[in-house]
């Protein structure tokens, strides 16, 4: 596995939420993002954990805020180089598509179709 400083890693999860279209990031709410170095399970790159903004409703007000996780070490893993890491941010940003598109209550099927 390579290695990447923590502090190099968010970083480049801070490049990727950046590259989110201003219309998009706009509606993004109540979500906060962390970068954590283990995974609960092997192969989990990342996890959205809340309501999203399809299920929110009336009843939504003075919730803590939802939680997207970027598991360091499972991206590193599937990465052979440094250049996989951060060409583009690609696998990175990969991932936090992929849980920012559960916040707006995308499901994993339509996630891949989508190639995130």
């Amino acid at each position: 596995m390579i290695t990447i400083a923590p502090e190099q890693f968010e970083e480049l999860v801070g490049q990727a939420l950046d590259s989110i279209p201003p219309a998009l990031g706009r509606q993004i709410r109540n979500v906060a993002v962390v970068v954590e170095a283990e995974a609960p399970y092997s192969g989990l790159l990342g996890l959205y954990e809340g309501v999203p903004l399809t299920g929110r409703g009336e009843w939504y007000s003075g919730v803590l805020p939802d939680r997207i996780t970027i598991y360091r070490n499972e991206i590193l893993k599937i990465c052979h180089s440094y250049d996989d890491v951060v060409r583009e941010v690609r696998e990175v940003r990969t991932t936090v598509i992929h849980e920012v598109g559960h916040h707006f209550g995308i499901d994993d099927d339509r996630l891949h179709e989508l190639g995130w």
